[in-house]
């Protein structure tokens, strides 16, 4: 499989000739080795997929103290493109989708038969916080031009659930057994949709109009806000007080914890 390189915006390659997953060769096309007017980030990057295919270990726990919830954000955002998933769902991505049949990792196929997936670390990332609610709630803001693309890849991209400890209450009758059911049912695989408990923004524009868009549904304030995104134009949220992280290579365990840490930074709080 070719190399998925990052590559001009205004060159929309064949629907065939990119790669979203594994990979071991360099794409040497012009398009593909040329920056891009629209990004902050260098065209050509080598394939998340393929230098990690595996999640990396969660330093999620030394994040999260039970007795110190005022440090963290009570809402993370996170933009799709090369932030979630390592392409741009407007460029490479030719609709209808399906789910990719005996996927070891959770993928979607498009139309011409590539494969697409989160970053390795993204599903037990987006689990983690789930289990932060309510005091930490997540939300994603993309401005992509395909819109309806984007949600479809989340509907179908699923999430697993975390291991399930074996220490819970055991007891006679139905109640246990209606505790059972519920338990497996929190141990099935969910839609990645439903980890965005405060809501999509996905439409062309300034993110700003995202971040505002965000606040008048949830009321958090924007200095509450930490927000994921690959591009530096985007910084411009900063100007209403919310915290970006800029990322280079994709979401990872190590962007979570350096983001948090920014936002506590910008808070005085250690």
């Amino acid at each position: 499989m070719a190399n998925m390189n990052k590559p001009t915006r205004t060159h929309r390659p064949h629907a065939g000739s990119v790669s979203i997953i594994a990979t071991t060769t360099t794409t040497t096309s012009s398009s593909s080795s040329s920056s891009s007017p629209a990004s902050s980030h260098p065209s050509t990057q080598p394939d998340p997929m393929a230098a990690t295919p595996h999640a990396s270990p969660s330093p999620f726990p030394s994040l999260v103290s039970a007795s110190s919830p005022a440090l963290l954000p009570r809402l993370i955002v996170f933009d799709l493109d090369y932030t979630l998933w390592p392409f741009w769902v407007d460029t490479h991505v030719t609709p209808p989708l399906k789910p990719t049949p005996g996927a070891a990792h959770a993928s979607v196929t498009d139309r011409a038969g590539d494969t697409y997936a989160f970053y390795p670390d993204v599903p037990p990332l987006l689990a983690a916080l789930a289990g932060c609610r309510p005091a930490v709630r997540v939300a994603a803001a993309s401005r992509t031009a395909a819109p309806d693309v984007a949600r479809e890849m989340l509907k179908l991209l699923v999430v697993p659930s975390p291991p399930q400890s074996s220490g819970g209450k055991k007891g006679g009758g139905g109640g246990g057994d209606r505790e059972r059911d519920r338990e497996r049912e929190r141990g099935k695989p969910r839609r990645a949709l439903d980890f965005f408990d405060a809501g999509l923004e996905i439409y062309p524009g300034s993110k700003l109009r995202h971040m505002e868009a965000l606040r008048a549904r949830t009321g958090v304030p924007f200095a509450e806000m930490l927000f994921f995104d690959d591009e530096k134009r985007n910084r411009e949220v900063e100007s209403l007080g919310v915290t970006m992280c800029l990322v280079s290579a994709g979401m990872s365990w190590g962007e979570l914890q350096r983001g948090i840490e920014m936002w506590r930074a910008r808070r005085g709080a250690t």
